[in-house]
């Protein structure tokens, strides 16, 4: 039923709009009572559960950052059956982002092009909802993204993430370093080796007893994934989430002129799991078997999140894919997950 609904109704809207009106059904999902009903339907089977970074995720599939900024569908996603959602980018300073439109589909090739710029609400605010949250009886591993506030200079950055640290780590399960995202000028600088390292170790320091992750490009050349592998490593963090979005825009079924017309943005989506399952390899290449490795990128089907297990994933996230496979996306992957033991 849903891609029936998707071809002919939600492609007509505004992508941005249909996110929006999507996330009204998903808060309702996570209400009292219809969540624990909604829970039956879409749980994990319980022998799906796996422990990684001092945490018990309930399925090893989770959501990527970027689809709840706000910190105001991590009930409803818990509900329909997702290990873990990783909320945000927040940054320090509330912020628009973009000016819109800054969303567009790429039906043909089930992807996704943004230029959203990490509109959200603000750390204080984020860290309020985070707040309310902790003592749930029943919701997923909570992840934190930070990343730096569109006003601050680059070479402030460091102050602008420990900042945003202080206030959030005290209230996530895990907290993420975003330095991969292309719509923020000069972020994705900051992914050199020399600028990267002060960086995490001030926001690893400031982060305390929470653990800390960083979220890397997959535009890096494959020796810059490993020495930021490595230095995540020696800098004393908890993992690596490989990969955000592609600015590339190689080999696309969409006709030219649509991706033209998109204009500058992140690509995610089904072209991104070759790359994706590349960089995966490579960051398992060059950490111990006990760093953390979080695969994203390109992710639709249980097998896929099987793929990116055996590959070396300890978890798994997705993002895109919800906009294609609709509200039982979770549900269609933990249930491919049961029938391929």
């Amino acid at each position: 039923m849903y891609p029936l609904l998707f071809r002919t109704v939600l492609t007509r809207l505004d992508p941005e709009f249909a996110h929006h009106l999507g996330a009204i059904v998903i808060r309702v999902a996570g209400t009292k009572p219809l969540a624990s009903v909604v829970r039956r339907f879409t749980a994990p089977a319980s022998d799906q559960g796996v422990d990684v970074l001092g945490l018990h995720f309930d399925s090893p599939f989770g959501v990527a950052a970027g689809f709840d900024k706000n910190v105001t569908m991590v009930r409803g996603l818990g509900a329909l059956g997702f290990g873990h959602v990783e909320v945000g980018t927040v940054t320090a300073l509330a912020q628009p982002g973009n000016p819109k439109p800054r969303l567009f589909r790429l039906v043909a090739d089930r992807a996704v092009i943004n230029r959203m710029g990490f509109n959200n609400h603000g750390a204080a605010a984020a860290a309020a909802r985070l707040r309310r949250l902790r003592g749930a009886r029943s919701r997923p591993v909570i992840g934190v993204n930070i990343g730096k506030s569109r006003v601050v200079a680059v070479d402030d950055a460091t102050t602008d993430y420990v900042r945003s640290a202080r206030l959030l780590a005290p209230f996530a399960d895990y907290l993420v370093v975003n330095v991969s995202s292309p719509n923020t000028p000069g972020l994705r600088g900051l992914q050199a080796v020399e600028t990267l390292r002060p960086l995490l170790t001030a926001v690893r320091d400031a982060a305390g007893s929470t653990p800390l992750l960083v979220k890397i490009a997959p535009d890096l050349d494959d020796d810059d994934v490993q020495d930021i592998a490595r230095l995540a490593v020696d800098a004393g963090l908890a993992g690596l989430i490989a990969t955000n979005t592609t600015i590339a825009r190689s080999g696309l079924s969409t006709d030219t002129a649509t991706v033209e017309a998109a204009g500058a943005g992140g690509l995610s989506g089904a072209p991104l799991k070759e790359r994706a399952e590349e960089v995966l390899r490579l960051v398992r290449a060059a950490v111990p078997g006990d760093f953390v490795v979080i695969s994203a990128g390109g992710v639709e089907t249980a097998d896929d999140v099987r793929a990116r297990l055996s590959a070396g994933a300890d978890l798994v996230q997705g993002y895109t894919g919800f906009l294609y496979r609709g509200p039982l996306w979770a549900r269609q992957i933990s249930r491919g997950l049961a029938r391929g033991r």
